[in-house]
């Protein structure tokens, strides 16, 4: 069997698809992509697994119990007595999501403190997948321990996947996130960025600038995606734009990049050229942003 290992923050998540409730789930980017990974690679040579750090409390059995129940493997999910588990509230307009975060005693920001539960779990993976949120969370200590743990499963034949996922909000300077997102894009083999964020931080002026600069920095392969609209995927040999038409106005943007993650890689792990899995990926994120919720069931 081949490993799939998500790394980062899974959150209890809040959202409110009427004026009148909240409904509480389990959410974040990473877990997001763990759980829609599970759905588009076969389970009969694919585990996909997760890991992260929780408490040991109530609220983060809930996390563990949604995780078994999802099928998604927990070998890799630590444990920590004095702190536990990250919320997060989402609030809608027009389909556009705003996000208020209560995760200042989120035992995931010492997921890398453990260096050697960090290398079992990276030992036992065939493919990682990370974001620059899982970056954020981390002190810089930690944060440089686990790029060079994921430097060394990548010369192991470890495959490395990284979703840039900008969040300013969550590091101490904006310079410091460029600096560490292009450190991340040098051990990648893919690297899956939104358009939108890169021309603000990174002042790309087109797709293709987008693309190559994360090639430039040592990405063997970039997808940039694009809210909808037209995308570029591109190695060191080729740059293809792939258009799906018109964008459809979303229900529910929550996800899509994370959903659209999943169906990519899940599609590259089966050989599929990387224009068919943008499109697989362009395919699922459609079908996520019709519903509400980060997490949309596929067999409706």
């Amino acid at each position: 069997m081949s490993r799939l290992l998500c790394l980062g923050e899974c959150m209890l998540e809040l959202s409110s698809p009427s004026d009148n409730a909240w409904h509480l789930g389990v959410a974040g980017d990473t877990l997001n992509t763990a759980w829609y990974a599970r759905r588009c690679l076969p389970e009969t040579n694919w585990t996909v697994a997760y890991g992260t750090r929780i408490g040991v409390d109530l609220f983060s059995e809930r996390v563990h119990r949604f995780l078994s129940e999802a099928r998604i493997e927990t070998d890799w999910v630590q444990r920590d007595p004095q702190r536990t588990v990250g919320l997060y509230a989402i609030s809608l307009e027009n389909g556009e999501r705003h996000f208020t975060y209560w995760r200042g005693q989120s035992a995931a920001r010492h997921l890398a403190d453990d260096s050697a539960a960090l290398d079992a779990a990276l030992h036992a993976a065939n493919v990682v997948y990370y974001s620059g949120i899982t970056l954020a969370i981390l002190a810089p200590e930690a944060r440089a321990k686990l790029l060079q743990a994921l430097a060394a499963a990548r010369s192991r034949g470890c495959r490395v996947a990284f979703d840039p996922n900008h969040r300013p909000r969550l590091w101490d300077h904006t310079d410091t996130m460029v600096q560490e997102t292009l450190k991340a894009a040098a051990i990648a083999d893919w690297v899956l960025p939104s358009f939108d964020d890169e021309r603000r931080f990174f002042g790309d002026d087109s797709l293709q600038a987008c693309a190559q600069r994360y090639l430039a920095a040592g990405a063997r392969e970039v997808v940039v995606k694009n809210a909808g609209d037209a995308m570029v995927v591109a190695d060191a040999a080729h740059q293809q734009v792939i258009d799906q038409g018109p964008p459809q106005v979303p229900v529910d943007s929550t996800a899509a990049g994370d959903a659209f993650n999943a169906a990519y890689l899940g599609a590259r792990l089966a050989d599929q050229p990387a224009t068919e899995a943008a499109r697989a990926g362009h395919a699922l994120a459609s079908r996520v942003i019709g519903a509400h919720g980060a997490l949309v069931a596929l067999d409706a």
